[in-house]
């Protein structure tokens, strides 16, 4: 049985991309009898969701959990929901601008994760590493990529998913004074808590995780 775990390639002006530096320290590792799979999606609309189904047709994967980079967020963030929107502020890595686009055209009009993301962020929190449930993914290709997954996984209730924001890596972020920073081991270790968390838990747990504004 597989876990399947995707970040994204550099974008940007940035060299690196700290989710994928954080996904590809757990490929081939074993959480609870399963086997970790990491994959790079390329920062592009259509592309990345080409390459995501590939991965789930090729690995049959029982949890997807994909992740991205939020600059500017100091923690790890468990996204809820994710909106049939596409609308870029920058072009992506392949020059696309789309605006006010949907996702997946006639889709609804959002889905939401079906990871317990409130138990994964007790679980982080318990372990030291700043966690919280994020109520929106942006509109830019990482919730391209979370509406995508999720209307994947729309008819197959055995396979959870969702999308996991991260922060910058110390290097990444010490080319943007101020800028909050985890280091990949630890952004590793928090994403083997989700996934451990995932396995283990039929439900989620009912705690307060949402937000004034």
């Amino acid at each position: 049985m597989t876990v399947l775990l995707t970040g994204f390639a550099p974008f940007g002006d940035d060299e690196t991309n700290p989710s994928w530096d954080a996904v590809r320290l757990l490929h081939g590792r074993r959480v609870a009898g399963h086997r970790l799979e990491a994959r790079c999606l390329p920062v592009a609309f259509g592309a990345s969701l080409t390459a995501l189904r590939a991965a789930i047709r090729e690995l049959r994967p029982r949890v997807v959990v994909c992740t991205g980079l939020a600059a500017g967020r100091a923690h790890v963030s468990l996204e809820r929901i994710a909106i049939n929107v596409d609308d870029a502020r920058i072009p992506d890595n392949a020059g696309a601008s789309p605006v006010d686009e949907p996702v997946v055209p006639d889709g609804p009009a959002a889905y939401f994760a079906t990871l317990p993301i409130k138990a994964i962020v007790e679980a982080m929190r318990k372990a030291g590493i700043p966690a919280a449930v994020s109520q929106t993914a942006g509109t830019y290709v990482c919730n391209h990529v979370f509406y995508g997954l999720m209307h994947a996984l729309r008819r197959t209730r055995a396979v959870r998913g969702g999308f996991i924001h991260v922060p910058h890596a110390p290097a990444g972020a010490a080319r943007h004074p101020g800028m909050p920073s985890l280091p990949a081991d630890l952004v590793a270790q928090a994403l083997r808590i989700a996934v451990r968390t995932t396995l283990a838990t039929a439900g989620d747990r009912r705690i307060a995780g949402g937000a004034e504004s």
